[in-house]
């Protein structure tokens, strides 16, 4: 019989996370690695296990993350956002714990573009009166 998984999505800055949760002892692979090793800040991997701590399930599931795009705390908010939304086809219950803090709710935030005739996004050239 096929085993059981869980799938979610997660996205943030331009990092995109492919996420799934399969019943197990409470292994976090990344990319094929360890998060020890791959995340090298311990806040950051409290970020990836927030969800799992809020609904009760940090030890019930490994999870096993494909996340590509983005550095490390873009990388970390998407592995976040589709463990949630994974955690949802697990039980629909959560989703009140987890709306609630906010981990269902893709975070908008995008590096603006730049302009022209601009040095940056808002950045403009010098000033000169004469």
């Amino acid at each position: 019989m096929a085993q059981v998984q869980y799938l979610g999505t997660g996205r943030r800055k331009s990092s995109v996370a492919r996420v799934r949760l399969v019943p197990g002892d409470g292994k976090i692979i990344i990319n094929d690695r360890d998060v020890e090793d791959y995340v090298p800040f311990e806040t950051l991997r409290e970020v990836i296990k927030q969800p799992l701590n809020i609904t009760e399930t940090l030890g019930s599931y490994d999870v096993l993350v494909n996340v590509h795009g983005g550095g490390y705390t873009g990388q970390a908010g998407a592995i976040r956002h589709g463990v949630a939304r994974a955690l949802l086809n697990v039980d629909p219950d959560f989703r009140p714990a987890l709306k609630s803090a906010g981990f269902l709710t893709r975070d908008p935030r995008m590096k603006e573009r730049e302009k022209y005739g601009f040095r940056g996004a808002r950045r403009r050239p010098q000033f000169s009166k004469r």
